[in-house]
């Protein structure tokens, strides 16, 4: 993999962390705003305009936003009536799942030459290793630049990709050029663009994570690093390893053909306590949107739905219900948050983090979906 940046200055430290590497070729493919782009594959009067799928104008949240919509500010999991604020002239489409599976069918047929060796994380992204591949082609950023290629050429859409050494960096390098865009980190790059990024910009690193991470005075990669492992661990408990490991450019996690997610979720910390139950229930149907969109686009059903409620003083409950047939649409699921949440009340203290997860998935909405697995 060639160098496309210069390399940093030589250190011992990052040269032994980075020799205790193994030896791999890891290639992150992302699509461009994948539902969006498809929609405005689709519709040629869409092209050029802001685009959000899912969601209304009254109620629900953004599945995903066109480019042009992402400059006003709007995002994925956003509230409609907040992109509609953001964006006076958003254009909302229904989201057609049925198509954005073929879709990533087809990307995954162009993905099975080059590799056995696929994991993908939702409908529009996947990790390849590609250390031994069928063209016997040494180089991993020509195969990217062929997967990118024949992506445009078979679908009509655009995709970014990573190359690098392990699965933490081929992550950061795919998001670096977006859109349309390649990006390698070598192995003698990996230490020090990490030491650069924001620690928000970490992936795996949420903004409850962040903002703790602030608090101990850790800002940049560069910060993480200068933590010591027992420190880590004692503040982010089994997480504290992973974090230390990162932050040196190693992650030695293989690319699993075999990857099952058990559940799907999503939380959000509010920046002030909420204490009444329409306030929280009004925070928590976001959270419940943005959980099914993301089972409904990978053909997954579970049956269990399991609240999570973290009180002021850091307490954290959960309470979850099952249903045998699975749950059908986002109504059933949100019914069960919301008399979960219900019978919460009376409150003596204030809540400052809602979750809902899904899980125990055993039908799938579509048929032959194995391959897919679902990363929230």
């Amino acid at each position: 993999m060639p160098d496309t940046a210069p390399n940093p200055a030589p250190d011992p430290i990052h040269d032994r962390d980075v020799a205790a590497t193994p030896d791999r070729k890891i290639i992150h493919v992302d699509m461009d705003a994948f539902y969006a782009s498809v929609e405005q594959r689709d519709d040629p009067t869409l092209k050029g305009k802001p685009v959000a799928v899912g969601g209304s104008r009254e109620r629900g949240v953004v599945a995903a936003a066109s480019y042009e919509a992402r400059t006003f500010g709007v995002r994925s999991a956003m509230a409609s009536v907040t992109a509609r604020r953001l964006c006076p002239d958003l254009v909302f489409v229904k989201p057609r799942f049925e198509v954005y599976k073929e879709v990533s069918q087809r990307i995954r047929a162009i993905f099975a030459e080059h590799t056995d060796l696929i994991e993908p994380l939702s409908l529009d992204e996947a990790y390849l290793d590609v250390t031994h591949n069928r063209q016997g082609l040494a180089s991993a950023t020509a195969i990217a630049e062929q997967i990118r290629g024949r992506i445009r050429q078979d679908t009509g859409l655009t995709a970014s990709a990573g190359v690098s050494y392990n699965k933490f960096l081929a992550k950061l390098a795919s998001d670096h050029r977006k859109p349309d865009g390649c990006f390698v980190i070598t192995p003698r790059m990996g230490p020090g663009f990490v030491e650069t990024l924001a620690i928000g910009r970490f992936h795996g690193v949420g903004p409850a994570t962040t903002a703790k991470m602030n608090e101990l005075g850790i800002f940049t990669g560069l910060d993480l690093r200068d933590k010591p492992l027992a420190f880590l661990q004692q503040k982010f408990g089994k997480a504290g390893a992973h974090y230390h490991a990162i932050a040196r450019g190693i992650d030695h996690r293989p690319v699993r053909t075999d990857r099952v997610r058990k559940s799907a979720g999503a939380e959000n910390t509010f920046p002030r306590d909420l204490t009444d139950f329409a306030e929280m229930r009004d925070c928590l149907r976001p959270i419940i949107d943005k959980v099914w969109r993301h089972c409904e686009g990978a053909g997954l059903r579970g049956r269990t739905v399991t609240l999570k409620v973290k009180y002021d003083d850091f307490r954290q409950i959960t309470r979850s219900r099952s249903v045998p047939g699975g749950f059908g649409n986002s109504a059933e699921v949100e019914r069960a948050g919301l008399d979960m949440l219900a019978a919460l009340f009376p409150m003596s203290k204030g809540v400052r983090l809602l979750g809902l997860t899904l899980s125990a998935f055993d039908r799938p909405l579509f048929e032959n979906n194995s391959q897919l697995s679902l990363g929230i």
